[in-house]
């Protein structure tokens, strides 16, 4: 086996025996399993209003009933996808910054700088394990997440359906996989262990919470619950033709929102998973047509992150005093 594969083999027993971690993963997962809990009882109490108002307009002499609310599955997977965003980035980040840090903390690393390892081995050895370790709670994610849907939230899944979840799937691997490696990559620069850990939860604030916050903040229709436009009850056309006069505006709110790579991978899931209402029920290649951009600019900044993880964890900059 190669240096690099025995350190990535290191890092998978590590974590395997890190309480934390799994404190983590099953805060992650009770989460997402209480967010699809509470929309598919947020869709029950819909119905039974609507029940409720049939029966009140077919006993006052009303003929003309409205649609029904439906459900689609997959969007009660609302709430977990949001979890992952923000909890599994921090989580990334955690597992990232520990696995440098904890070579240190313990006087392990001297030992594994002893021996006759290669340039690139320790970092991707590294990052090779953080990845397998995200794949593998990725994979329990989703087969909790798809019994959830049927069980908790009484959803029948087709097939399509389950194609669907699994791109989500690898699409959030791919992120997980980039906050991880920007965390050791930081983590190894900082001339401290302490300010690689500031460093690399300030980034997450800014490109987390800030940035989209900021992006939600300056979209007018976020600014009333359920949508500006369909409190007022204007038509989609009508929609588009107000919009059409602050073009410029919303030019600059969007490229705003599209700076934070937390919006990619938000779009490029609402989208797959037919969450956002323009994507619902669309064939995979209509989706695929409007989000290529989001997919190609994800995996390029993991590949980015992963280059500099690999670029900055040297022997130098590892070996630098703890403090």
């Amino acid at each position: 086996m190669s240096s690099t594969g025995v350190i990535a083999r290191k890092e998978l027993l590590d974590l395997r025996r890190d309480r934390l971690f799994a404190v983590l993963i099953g805060f992650l997962a009770v989460a997402t399993l209480i967010s699809v809990g509470v929309a598919a009882a947020s869709f029950r109490s819909q119905l039974d209003a609507y029940n409720l108002y049939v029966q009140q307009l077919t006993a006052s002499g009303g003929t003309t009933v409205p649609a029904a609310p439906q459900l689609f599955p997959l969007q009660l997977l609302r709430g977990g996808v949001e979890y992952l965003e923000i909890l599994g980035a921090l989580f990334a980040i955690v597992l990232g910054y520990g696995t440098v840090a904890k070579e240190k903390y313990r006087g392990t690393l001297q030992l594994l700088l002893s021996r006759p390892v290669g340039r690139f081995a320790i970092p991707g050895g590294k990052i090779v394990g953080l990845a397998a370790v995200w794949l593998v709670v990725v994979a329990a994610l989703t087969i909790t997440t798809t019994v959830a849907i049927m069980v908790i939230g009484n959803a029948p899944l087709q097939a399509i359906d389950l194609v669907r979840i699994l791109i989500a799937a690898v699409i959030a691997w791919v992120y997980l996989v980039f906050w991880s490696s920007l965390a050791i990559g930081i983590t190894a620069l900082s001339p401290r262990l302490s300010t690689g850990l500031i460093v690399a939860i300030v980034v997450w604030l800014a490109f987390v919470l800030i940035i989209p916050q900021i992006g939600d903040t300056m979209d007018p229709d976020n600014q009333v619950p359920g949508g500006l436009f369909a409190t007022l009850h204007i038509q989609k056309s009508d929609e588009l033709k107000v919009l059409a006069n602050f073009a410029g505006f919303d030019g600059i709110r969007n490229g705003v929102e599209v700076s934070s790579i937390t919006k990619h991978f938000e779009r490029l899931s609402f989208a797959f998973l037919g969450i956002k209402d323009k994507y619902n029920q669309q064939p995979l290649g209509l989706v695929w047509a409007d989000m290529w951009g989001y997919a190609i600019t994800l995996t390029a900044a993991t590949f980015a992150a992963v280059t500099f993880a690999v670029g900055v964890t040297t022997r130098r900059n590892l070996q630098r005093k703890i403090s």
